[in-house]
């Protein structure tokens, strides 16, 4: 399987994020991608690339123009204000506000932000840019015949919406591929967010849409982030009505009661006769995430690697969450290597 990165994702390094009411270092941190590296070196995984530039319109495809206007110049709009470190909104255009983007640079920041607990810094913009140029190229890798890619993206993705970023996500990558995919002539397209934490962004992106079923497998809303979706009777609207499935689980959940979920997620991705498949990988619902509260264990990760690739379609593998650090390298991979070997079983 080829692997698709970039070295730009270093550019975004915050030194702080907003948790239990103090200012720690990030969770999400650059290590994460050299420990998956390091893994897929070890095992011999498959060849690696670095995205090629596909320009803005991908991106603008899924996103807001004023959103990606305000991401690319929010940095140096903070500096010029005066401001000394990095940016994290303080305000917000909550209930019975006015829905309108202020002028001043910590308005629009908290107009387009969703959490607190995520920084903006001087790399940002170029890190969640290149990202994005990972998974497309992971796409049209799939699109020119490969059966599967990873998209090793960093900085995530799937919490963010057309026009609002957080939880550790600046432009929503896998929604991205998918879109791509959309482009270039398929007509069916599902994504499969097996991250603990809810893709929000990526069910709000698709929630009207017939033509993409997004299926989440997550912890209960009521007790984890992003609490405000996630239920389980959030299935879609209009044209979308039915292609909205989420799975929302306790704390505390094992492997045999995610992967009963899982399965009747791919049942309900073969009875949607989805062309091709995108895997929002998150790695934390590892037993030891710091931040999370299943408990599947490395090897699970294999076999619902292998539970993957029973779908037999095209897949598109983008990097999201996963926080255990020493572990992140062997569970990703786990994945990965699942899935090869039941596709080489079935072939």
């Amino acid at each position: 399987m080829q692997t698709v990165h970039s070295p730009d994702h270093v550019k975004h390094e915050p030194k702080t994020e907003l948790c239990g009411g103090q200012l720690v270092p990030p969770f999400e941190k650059p290590s994460r991608v050299q420990h998956i590296l390091d893994r897929i070196d070890e095992v011999g995984l498959g060849p690696l690339c670095e995205p090629v530039d596909a320009g803005l319109d991908p991106i603008l495809r899924v996103h807001d123009p004023g959103y990606v206007h305000f991401l690319r110049a929010a940095w140096s709009e903070w500096v010029t204000a005066g401001f000394a470190g990095e940016a994290i909104p303080i305000s917000w255009p909550a209930r019975r506000m006015s829905q309108r983007c202020p002028s001043n640079i910590e308005g629009k920041i908290g107009y387009y932000a969703l959490g607190a607990e995520t920084s903006l810094t001087s790399g940002t913009w170029e890190a969640a840019y290149s990202s994005a140029q990972v998974a497309i190229t992971a796409t049209d890798l799939v699109i020119a015949g490969s059966r599967s890619a990873f998209a090793l993206c960093r900085p995530p993705g799937h919490h963010v919406s057309s026009d609002l970023y957080g939880g550790y996500c600046f432009l929503n990558n896998a929604a991205i591929a998918a879109e791509r995919l959309i482009d270039h002539g398929l007509e069916r397209i599902a994504i499969i967010d097996v991250d603990f934490h809810h893709g929000n962004g990526t069910q709000d992106i698709f929630f009207d849409r017939h033509d993409v079923l997004f299926a989440s497998l997550h912890g209960e809303p009521n007790d984890a982030f992003p609490y405000f979706l996630g239920y389980r009777d959030e299935t879609g609207t209009g044209l979308g009505a039915g292609y909205n499935v989420n799975y929302p689980m306790a704390r505390g959940t094992g492997f045999d009661q995610w992967r009963r979920c899982l399965v009747e997620a791919l049942d309900r991705v073969t009875a949607f006769q989805a062309q091709a498949v995108v895997i929002s990988l998150g790695l934390d619902t590892f037993e030891s995430d710091p931040i999370s509260f299943f408990r599947l264990t490395s090897p699970d990760f294999f076999t619902y690697g292998s539970d993957l690739a029973t779908l037999d379609l095209p897949t598109i593998f983008v990097l999201e969450g996963g926080y255990s650090i020493a572990e992140l390298g062997l569970n990703a991979v786990n994945v990965l290597q699942g899935f090869e070997t039941q596709t080489r079983l079935k072939s």
